[in-house]
């Protein structure tokens, strides 16, 4: 049994690292300090447009979250670059935007009152592929 076990494991690996070779370029940013609900109004609206154009678009939008969807719209192109793949044939296959854990604080209030909020934290992925 102890044979088959590596052989079978080596084979799972392999099977993995060429399902992540033939799937899309994939970019993450987990963590970000950003509301969930801010950065899916961009993410919506960039969702399956062509790389260049969604660039451009993020480039001149006047939102909080433009600049963070754009970092990692640049990094999935970097991913996609690093695969060989052709980067004017890329379209913005999907956007993720969920939410994350909350940093939690409090406002100090009259009469030595303290009000809690929360600051609200988000996960961003990116997946690119090209178009069909």
């Amino acid at each position: 049994m102890t044979d088959k076990t590596p052989k079978r494991e080596k084979a799972k690996a392999e099977a993995r690292k060429q399902a992540r070779q033939d799937g899309p370029a994939v970019a993450r940013m987990q963590g970000v300090r950003i509301s969930a609900r801010k950065v899916r109004v961009l993410a919506d609206a960039v969702r399956g447009m062509p790389v260049e154009q969604a660039l451009t678009m993020l480039a001149f939008q006047p939102r909080a979250g433009a600049p963070l969807l754009k970092k990692v719209l640049d990094s999935a192109v970097a991913n996609a670059d690093l695969r060989k793949m052709d980067l004017d044939a890329l379209v913005v296959a999907d956007i993720q935007v969920d939410k994350a854990g909350m940093l939690k604080r409090f406002l100090p209030r009259a009469h030595g009152r303290a009000t809690p909020f929360k600051k609200q934290l988000s996960h961003i992925t990116v997946k690119l592929a090209p178009a069909s």
